[in-house]
């Protein structure tokens, strides 16, 4: 088999996963995407597979929970981000089915680049962090790799060398704002970031309007951050196949994956509670939504998920 038909099979398995904006689904014609409309996620794929090396994916996310108690169980990973990381896993067994050589997948956690925008300190982080590496370690995720800004910057950051590193990867605000007007898929993105930041201001004291306002700002300082991050991600792993837990269009440079069922098109495992059904699966949902008669069970101690 040719790299070009290995590199379509190879995608074909990521297209049921797909992570799709609600205007893409609203705007659908019933058309169902292929493997060749995503032109470059499939080249940066086949050229890997040109090598005959390992692939390498890369996923930025899995900063921190949630600072809002009512849309997650605590401060640490639990069954959401378990199934996740077990569901990236998978993915990179069912790869290796396709291409011997396999592929292993870098779990790029961000939170580091965001925690001043977002509210949430460095420590808190650092626990996020270390316990995503005990859950695949306990679980033997061995086609996963972990990836923080401290492999980058070792050590204790301060705001001002934070800033730093922002100014020099990221865009400056003014450009960001004119790209944001431009630009469809970030104005999507910026808007998803503001109803999360307004969700997670939970000692806010103000108006509404007022907090509204101050998150419409914050907003461009966590996409910057973002798109900095990016560039970061990109200069340690220059060839690697790009991933984003964010819808993205065909034409992207990126490809959306959707980690597991879930209630909207932006949740994620840190920014809802997992409750697993019956038969085995998981879905994503806030907190306080968890249906009545859902049984809250614990893991080493800790909430990890609700039961139906």
């Amino acid at each position: 088999m040719s790299a070009a038909e290995t590199s379509v099979q190879i995608l074909s398995l990521l297209l049921p996963f797909r992570r799709v904006s609600r205007a893409e689904t609203e705007d659908s014609s019933g058309a169902v995407a292929s493997a060749k409309d995503f032109v470059q996620t499939l080249a940066s794929i086949e050229s890997q597979v040109a090598t005959g090396q390992p692939l390498t994916f890369v996923l930025p996310g899995f900063p921190c929970k949630s600072p809002n108690p009512a849309k997650v169980l605590g401060a640490l990973p639990d069954d959401g981000e378990r199934a996740s990381l077990r569901f990236l896993n998978q993915l990179c067994t069912k790869i290796s089915a396709l291409y011997s050589p396999g592929a292993v997948l870098v779990v790029c956690s961000d939170g580091h680049i965001f925690a001043d925008a977002i509210g949430v300190d460095q420590d808190t982080i650092d626990a996020y962090f270390e316990q995503l590496q005990l859950i695949a370690t306990a679980e033997q995720f061995q086609n996963l790799r972990f990836f923080s800004l401290r492999d980058r910057y070792p050590g204790q950051m301060d705001e001002q060398e934070r800033q730093s590193i922002i100014d020099k990867f990221g865009p400056q605000l003014e450009q960001l704002r004119e790209q944001v007007r431009a630009d469809a898929t970030l104005t999507s993105l910026y808007r998803g970031i503001i109803r999360f930041l307004v969700e997670d201001s939970v000692d806010h004291t103000g108006t509404r309007s007022a907090l509204q306002r101050e998150c419409r700002n914050r907003a461009y300082h966590v996409l910057q951050r973002s798109i900095a991050w990016g560039e970061i991600v990109s200069e340690r792993f220059p060839t690697a196949i790009r991933l984003s837990i964010h819808p993205q269009p065909a034409k992207s440079t990126k490809f959306g994956l959707k980690l597991l069922e879930s209630t909207s098109t932006w949740t994620t495992p840190w920014h809802a509670a997992p409750v697993r059904k019956g038969d085995g699966s998981v879905h994503l949902i806030r907190r306080d939504t968890v249906p009545v008669g859902a049984r809250l069970l614990y893991r080493n101690g800790r909430p990890d998920h609700f039961a139906l």
